[in-house]
Formats: C-alpha cells, structure tokens, sequence
C-alpha cells in the first residue's frame, strides 16, 4: 500500500533527451560498428554501466567517421526513477573529454531525436592561411592557396530551396536479395548555406536543411572550394545539382573540419 496511489500509475519508463558534443577523431562514426570506436557505442556502453538496464540510442544525424559534434541530439529510454542531473555526471566523468553531455532532460514518450527534428545546422570550417595553425588542425581544412570568398559566397546560393542533391552524395548501399529496389530519394530542403569570414584566416560554411544524405556538405563544400580557388565557376553549380551526378562536382572536404552545431525541433 502506498501513500500515493499516484506512483503505482506512473510508467516504468521514462524518454531522455540528451544534449551531446563530441571529438570525432577517436571515432569510426556515430552510428554502432561492431569491433570499432563509434560514439554511439561508447555511450551505449557508459549508460548501461550506469542505468544497470541495456537500451537503444537514437541520433538527430549519424555523422561520419571524424566528423564532430556540438548540438548532437540523442534519445533513449530510461527508469523512470533516474535522477537525470546525476546521470549527467556520472555520464560525463566516464566520457570525457571526448564526449560531454551539455544537457539532460525528460521529454515525452513520443519524441523522436531523428524523426521529430525540423532541421540540422553544420558548419564546415576552413583555415586558408599560408602555413597551417596547429591549435585548428584538428578542427579545419587547411588550405594554403587562397580562396576567393565573395565567388563561394555566390556559388553557394545556389544550394537553397529544394533540390535532388545526388551530385553531393554517396551512393546509398543497397542490402537484400531484391538490389533493384527503388532508391531513397536524395531531395533535401535547404533553407541556409553561406561563408562567413571569421577573421585571422578562417572561414566558416554554414549551411541548415532537414535533413543530410552521407557526404553532402563534405561534397559541396570540396566543390565550393574549387571555386574559390578559380577552378570552377559560380554559375556552374546549378547545372551540377540538375545533372544529378555525382562525378561532376568536385573533391570530398575531409572529415575534421565538419561539426554539426544544431538540431532545430518544434
């Protein structure tokens, strides 16, 4: 018998929202990989440890091997008796300083951290300085030609609004006996993309839409690169993205200088 007849209706489990930033280099990825580092699976195994029950993690956006994040999002279920601020801790104290949680909260049981998102904000980070800092190294593309910024600023226009963005994807693998399924579609909404000077040498691509397909932002921002360098023209961009095909745009930015910084939800 309980004092308040209240508890006995209460779930057994509650949905938890996780506020993450992380280091990508240590990682193969977020997403689980059986045999190697993720971020998914290093925390799966911490949450665990402490929660003492298994459960299922789920990501606003599954970034790439290297990739980093500030604003990742990520939900689970836990007991509903959890005292979230001390999970925080504990989390963190077996985590850091590779991955930190900045935020813990209970959200309601049908918040998805991928399917109720609205959008996703990256921003790409290019240090274009003749030598290269050793502080940006591991979180920018070092690139000693100079780059022309108001020529990617207007080639980047050209990535707003709806778009089949093929020509900046990879491929999506096709699993099963039946290969000649129809692919997922590769048409994305794309409401920000710009280049901002960041002073000493540094500029940041920022770009939101809602959602990314695998390499998008890293292919657009190797094309957008080649512009500023005088290898391509602003006003190819257009016929790149209606070609839809992913030999025509240009090299793939490498991982460390891309970081997800926001998930925008209702």
């Amino acid at each position: 018998m309980t004092d308040n007849p209240q508890i006995d209706d209460e779930p057994a489990f509650r949905r938890a929202r996780l506020l993450i930033a992380y280091r990508g280099e240590p990682f193969n990825g977020f997403a689980i990989n059986p045999g190697v580092p993720t971020v998914a699976g290093a925390m799966r195994d911490v949450i665990q440890q402490v929660a003492g029950h298994a459960t299922f993690l789920r990501a606003a956006g599954r970034t790439d091997a290297g990739v980093h994040a500030r604003g990742q999002v990520v939900t689970f279920d836990l007991r509903a008796n959890v005292d979230l601020a001390e999970l925080q801790k504990s989390l963190n104290s077996l985590l850091e300083p590779n991955i930190v949680v900045r935020d813990a909260q209970w959200v309601d049981a049908d918040f998805d951290a991928r399917f109720s998102a609205l959008w996703r904000h990256y921003r790409y980070t290019v240090s274009n300085t003749p030598y290269p800092d050793p502080f940006l190294t591991p979180v920018a593309w070092h690139v000693s030609m100079p780059l022309d910024l108001r020529a990617m600023q207007l080639a980047s226009d050209a990535f707003i609004g709806r778009h089949d963005f093929t020509s900046f994807c990879r491929r999506p693998k096709q699993s099963g006996p039946n290969r000649e399924s129809k692919e997922p579609s590769m048409k994305r909404d794309v409401t920000i993309a710009r280049w901002t000077d960041a002073g000493d040498g540094v500029f940041w691509f920022d770009i939101r839409a809602n959602a990314f397909c695998q390499q998008m932002v890293r292919s657009i921002v190797g094309t957008l690169v080649e512009v500023g360098m005088g290898r391509r023209r602003a006003g190819e961009m257009l016929g790149i993205i209606r070609a839809r095909n992913r030999s025509l745009a240009g090299q793939i930015a490498p991982p460390q200088g891309l970081c997800l910084m926001e998930v925008g939800y209702p």
